[in-house]
């Protein structure tokens, strides 16, 4: 009986340690030699962003007062952002001569293009050339991967696969058809599952991460019932070595 008990026992821990591989490998749809159109998407501007903009002209004094001081020998990422632009609650900057002006919500481009348009119309500049980026994006990856927390990215694109990529992968035991993305846009947040086994979510709007999206990777069941006091297979060899023993003072 004893024997049985143990072998039932064993068989039970060697189930819910296995994987099947259905629930681990990605994009299991995808045909060899299979093509998709890339849509390359211009990430909006959100409240709390940090703005790098830049004027430049063919007399670079004309473009001078448009500038923001960043002359300075010891010029890094962390100076720029404490004298970039910062997005106001409102959606707004507030930019040198032209005022306040409304940038939430308008991608980088747009924003280029408003400001050429404003200081060659109003006679500022001529031949203006404008270069917006915004400098400090991030993205926050939690739960079954290997080096959860937030991660900065300067590209104007990157995929969630860069953004889990940054993390270290999912874990065996993260749950890849049940992945969490919370995104917040224009005031809005959404909450949107997403099913990593499968490619049909490429050509989806959340196939590009935008600025401080979160991603949140469950765990699995096996996962679940090893935590606690089943966090290891030494902990659950000693339940079942104290098991046998109380069986057996019990037996006497």
């Amino acid at each position: 009986m004893l024997k049985k008990t143990l072998l039932l026992l064993v068989g039970i821990f060697i189930m819910q340690s296995c994987a099947s591989k259905k629930n681990i490998l990605y994009y299991q749809d995808i045909k060899d030699s299979s093509q998709n159109a890339i849509n390359y998407v211009s990430n909006e501007i959100q409240v709390n962003d940090i703005l790098y903009i830049t004027v430049d002209a063919l007399i670079p004094e004309s473009a001078k007062p448009f500038n923001l001081n960043l002359n300075s020998p010891t010029l890094n990422t962390q100076t720029i952002k404490i004298q970039g632009y910062l997005v106001s609650q409102q959606g707004t900057i507030t930019f040198p001569i032209l005022g306040e002006l409304k940038v939430a919500g308008k991608s980088t481009l747009e924003l280029q293009q408003m400001l050429t348009k404003i200081l060659n119309d109003r006679g500022y500049i001529n031949d203006a050339n404008v270069n917006v980026r915004v400098i400090n994006g991030k993205v926050t990856v939690l739960g079954e991967v290997n080096n959860p927390g937030t991660y900065s990215f300067d590209e104007q694109n990157i995929s969630l696969n860069q953004a889990i990529g940054y993390a270290g992968d999912l874990t065996i035991n993260g749950i890849r058809k049940d992945v969490l993305l919370i995104r917040e846009n224009n005031g809005t947040r959404s909450y949107i599952k997403l099913d990593l086994t499968s490619s049909s979510w490429f050509t989806s709007p959340y196939y590009y991460v935008k600025q401080n999206d979160v991603i949140i990777v469950n765990p699995n069941g096996a996962k679940v019932m090893t935590s606690g006091y089943l966090s290891n297979i030494g902990s659950i060899l000693s339940i079942m070595s104290i098991g046998v023993t109380l069986f057996l003072l019990l037996k006497k």
